[in-house]
């Protein structure tokens, strides 16, 4: 791109993969046959996950540090980010003697924080998401003259992200339809600009968290309003880069907003169907084709599988309330008589149904029954719905008036 241009085309994308040749990884495209069949989409994953960081930012970054000059190289640069951007700094900071500063949200996962400072960042914490942390990592890069680095609104990070673009049509040049997660908008103008320029009759579908709608109203024309807690951090941005707003308008062909549930579901399925570990805005893309299927059924679709950086703690919670939501776990009720050997007959029913007790809690005092009486909430490990309802059945059979507990499933 020409000096102080915020204009990416075709060209500046394919200097940047020239750059890139050998500093980052050429990550595979996965066809994911299990995924496909359970979404009717010819579904093809773009691994970003195996980038050395986790994430397609090692992309954006390199590009941008090998801009600096030789004085801001020995200054250093500061970033703020919630944890990818922060890693990919951080690490090719470090390969090419760039002293780092992260500022990072407070409340980022654990992991990225720890992984950054692994790659000799200094890390600050501040704000409770990026854009509150923008303006403390401006104050210290002026105060200590720090080159800022900003996560996706300048031309060379969205270059270097639109590279995934141009492998993604070499590997699979027939594609109908890239699906790529908007958070700041760096990814999806730089993946835009490159696809559609290979391709112009392409479909580029963004997707946002809808607890984070930020680039949709925009380009909608709507009022900003968003906020709440998300699993899908990397992507919870309430102001897109201007470039990338440009880019989105005139390349993006539409802007899907999934849910929570939709996110949590989405991480749960690709790890358990399609076998691969990502964080929520990774799993972003497949939340969209799950929730909107007919839109991609039949078609030819490729998923930008963005990042893999997820808290361990997050990802467990995940599972097991995607087990809570499948009927494999059940929360029950049971009132029994509070005698020796009930509960042991209880356990006896529930086993011979099979299911699999792995928590009980026995109440005498603080619920509303008969002193004589009390009541059991057993957590049950099943196969499905069908199964809870056998052992609801043969417990009140047996004369132990049972019921399942609201929980998520409902």
């Amino acid at each position: 791109m020409t000096e102080g241009s915020a204009v990416v085309n075709l060209d500046d994308i394919k200097r940047a993969a020239d750059l890139l040749a050998g500093q980052v990884v050429r990550t595979p495209v996965h066809q994911s046959g299990p995924l496909s069949e359970l979404t009717g989409a010819d579904l093809y994953l773009k691994l970003e996950t195996l980038q050395h960081t986790g994430s397609f930012k090692d992309r954006g970054a390199f590009v941008k540090l090998s801009a600096l000059s030789d004085e801001q190289k020995r200054n250093g640069v500061i970033a703020m980010s919630a944890g990818n951007h922060a890693q990919g700094v951080a690490y090719h900071a470090k390969r090419l003697g760039i002293p780092a500063t992260i500022v990072m949200p407070e409340g980022t996962p654990f992991t990225k924080v720890a992984r950054t400072q692994a790659h000799g960042a200094r890390v600050m914490l501040h704000g409770d998401n990026i854009n509150a942390a923008e303006p403390y990592a401006q104050e210290v890069a002026k105060a200590e003259n720090l080159t800022f680095v900003h996560p996706y609104a300048d031309p060379h990070i969205v270059a270097g992200q639109g590279t995934i673009a141009l492998e993604l049509l070499e590997d699979v040049p027939d594609l109908d339809t890239i699906v790529v997660p908007i958070g700041g908008g760096g990814v999806i103008a730089g993946i835009a600009t490159a696809a559609k320029a290979l391709n112009p009759r392409i479909q580029i579908i963004g997707v946002e968290a809808a607890l984070y709608p930020s680039m949709y109203q925009i380009v909608h024309g709507m009022e900003p309003q968003m906020g709440g807690e998300t699993i899908a951090e990397g992507i919870a941005v309430k102001t897109p880069g201007e470039i990338n707003i440009e880019a989105t308008r005139r390349l993006v062909d539409d802007i899907l907003l999934v849910d929570e549930p939709a996110l949590e579901s989405a991480v749960q399925t690709m790890l358990e169907t399609g076998k691969i570990i990502t964080e929520g805005a990774g799993a972003a893309p497949l939340a969209a084709v799950l929730t909107h299927g007919g839109r991609f059924a039949g078609k030819k679709v490729a998923l930008v599988v963005c990042g893999s950086n997820i808290d361990s703690r997050i990802l467990a919670g995940i599972l097991m309330r995607g087990m809570v939501r499948a009927h494999r776990l059940a929360r029950i009720r049971v009132l029994i008589k509070d005698a020796p050997g009930v509960l042991a007959k209880v356990s006896d029913h529930i086993g011979q149904t099979g299911g699999n007790i792995v928590e009980v809690q026995h109440q005498r005092m603080f619920y509303d029954v008969s002193v004589k009486n009390a009541e059991l909430d057993i957590m049950v490990e099943t196969r499905d719905y069908d199964h809870v309802q056998a052992v609801l059945t043969r417990l009140n059979a047996a004369g132990f008036k049972s019921k399942l507990l609201s929980d998520l499933a409902e």
